[in-house]
């Protein structure tokens, strides 16, 4: 993942062309190019092949349990929240295979691994998925037993970030500070402005490589008054309707039986659909397959879910075999003891759990119920305290 190197500072600006001319580049360096663009009535990170496959003129409306493409009246190619599921995809894909293998005489022969698919670049890459990038990179980075799939996949990326110019509806990155600033892990950012004489896009590089390649564009260097364009619309998506103090989260492992485990699991449908767009969840599962004459065998991994039953198997039945429990077991993880492995929260405030509910949960109300209710609780024991001490003297 690039870091961002300080020494470059001149920020460029050029049109619709020069975005087109930026894709073109990256695919003519034999980047395999993934950015947004509309499908299934969603915006998705899907291939690229020009700027015309941008979603130009859609916006998104997303609440708990609701998501909605909307149509703008700007035609912004970046005009939209966040795609339905963030580049987890792309980096850390849903089905791998680890291995094949041969019948060599008695036993089997480990088969060479498949040749490494073309680097990636990713367009449109917002500030808090940028977070959940360096989260998982962390994750599977261990110095002993490092994913090398991932950090492959990684390493060899280019990024173009596109700062947010607003807030979604279910957005609270600002709250997880993770965002709508990109700051870090890009080789370029930019900011799109439209206004009524233009649409362009502001762009700084963040490594040797982003300069290289904006350099080739040719394009002029910004103005005072396109930079402030800039930053006036990445402060507007800082004003975010949701929010939740993370410093209080990180304590929910403190209060595994609080009654509000029992009330979010009477709306729970444990579908998974949050873990399977979040954007840092990385539980697997892994299946082995063969032939039918059990010459050739693989063995694949797969995303799996922390709200099945069957991920808490152990001989002998499940652990988590009610819905509280599992629905504790991964609020708890993302917001509290994650920190405890990786040393952070794994959320970002992407939202995008709150989305894709079907029946709306929000994260970041069942945190603060539990949180500020017990709070409350130990409060008002305390002073019950007090004042029965200071009636027995």
């Amino acid at each position: 993942m690039p870091g961002v190197d300080a020494s470059i500072t001149t920020a460029v600006v050029f049109d619709r062309g020069g975005l087109d001319a930026l894709i073109a580049a990256l695919k003519a360096k034999g980047f395999h190019v993934v950015g947004p663009r509309v499908a299934d009535d969603a915006v998705v990170y899907a291939d690229l092949d020009a700027a015309s496959d941008l979603p130009a003129g859609w916006g998104d409306e997303q609440e708990g349990g609701r998501y909605r493409l909307t149509r703008r009246k700007d035609g912004a190619l970046f005009g939209y929240t966040s795609g339905v599921q963030g580049w987890k995809r792309h980096l850390y894909p849903p089905r791998q295979k680890l291995f094949a293998a041969r019948r060599d005489g008695q036993g089997f022969a480990i088969l060479p691994p498949d040749p490494p698919a073309a680097p990636l670049a990713l367009i449109g890459v917002r500030a808090c998925e940028l977070a959940a990038i360096a989260k998982q990179a962390k994750v599977f980075g261990d110095r002993d037993f490092a994913d090398p799939g991932y950090q492959g996949r990684l390493a060899s990326a280019f990024v173009v970030a596109v700062e947010c110019g607003e807030a979604g509806g279910t957005c609270f990155c600002a709250a997880m500070g993770t965002g709508p600033a990109v700051e870090t892990g890009f080789d370029i950012k930019m900011v799109e402005v439209i206004d009524k004489a233009r649409h362009v896009f502001v762009a700084t590089a963040g490594s040797a490589a982003g300069a290289k390649v904006l350099d080739g564009l040719k394009a002029p260097a910004a103005a005072e008054a396109d930079k402030a364009a800039a930053a006036a619309r990445v402060a507007k998506a800082a004003k975010q309707a949701k929010t939740l103090d993370a410093k209080a989260a990180a304590r929910l492992k403190e209060h595994p039986d609080h009654a509000r485990w029992d009330d979010v699991a009477r709306r729970c449908m444990t579908c998974g659909n949050c873990t399977m767009v979040c954007p840092t969840c990385f539980c697997t599962t892994v299946e082995d397959t063969t032939d039918l004459k059990g010459e050739h065998a693989e063995r694949w991994r797969n995303w799996d879910s922390c709200f099945t039953i069957d991920f808490s198997y152990i001989h002998g039945g499940a652990i988590r075999t009610e819905v509280k429990s599992r629905y504790r077991q991964w609020i708890t993880h993302k917001l509290s003891t994650w920190h405890d492995q990786f040393g952070s929260s794994g959320c970002v405030g992407c939202g995008r759990c709150i989305t894709w509910c079907p029946v709306g949960i929000d994260i970041t109300a069942e945190a603060t119920a539990i949180t500020e209710g017990a709070r409350k609780a130990a409060a008002g024991g305390s002073k019950k305290a007090a004042t029965s001490g200071g009636k027995g003297r």
